[in-house]
């Protein structure tokens, strides 16, 4: 009897070891995948704070990114200040014309220069005389002159 409970238990003990170890080891199904798809895109989308903006930095219509904060901002803020706040500019012309953001500039000879849309439409002042308001999405993107 003693060897018969013996065996039993050692059975058992196998068993639970071999469970033990395969449940850590389960692949990700597919829907453990595109659940976690779903949490990163609502991540980069997020909803915007009361006070905030988002300042997304890229070249050549978006293809490369460079960067992007999400700004709490004050009332009356001017894009130029907040931008140079927040990211490395170097401008020219009394801060009217932004030459470089974040160390990307135009090589000599290179025909491209930031052009900057605020919730996807072009600007119709400069980056110094654009007040902001909260919820705003700007983009400033390195391009070719067209």
């Amino acid at each position: 009897m003693k060897k018969w409970m013996l065996y039993l238990a050692s059975i058992l003990m196998v068993i639970g070891f071999l469970t033990g170890c395969g449940a850590g080891s389960e692949e990700p199904t597919d829907s453990d995948e595109s659940s976690q798809q779903t949490s990163e895109e609502t991540n980069s989308e997020a909803e915007l704070g009361e006070n905030e903006v988002r300042i997304t930095v890229s070249k050549d219509n978006g293809s490369e990114y460079i960067a992007e904060e999400e700004i709490e901002i004050e009332e009356g803020a001017k894009l130029m200040d907040v931008l140079k706040e927040n990211f490395y500019v170097e401008t020219a012309e009394n801060d009217q014309f932004v030459t470089s953001i974040e160390r990307v500039s135009a090589e000599e000879g290179e025909e491209k220069s930031w052009i900057f849309e605020v919730n996807g439409e072009m600007a119709n002042v400069g980056a110094s005389e654009y007040e902001l308001s909260p919820g705003d999405e700007i983009t400033f993107d390195f391009q070719a002159w067209e």
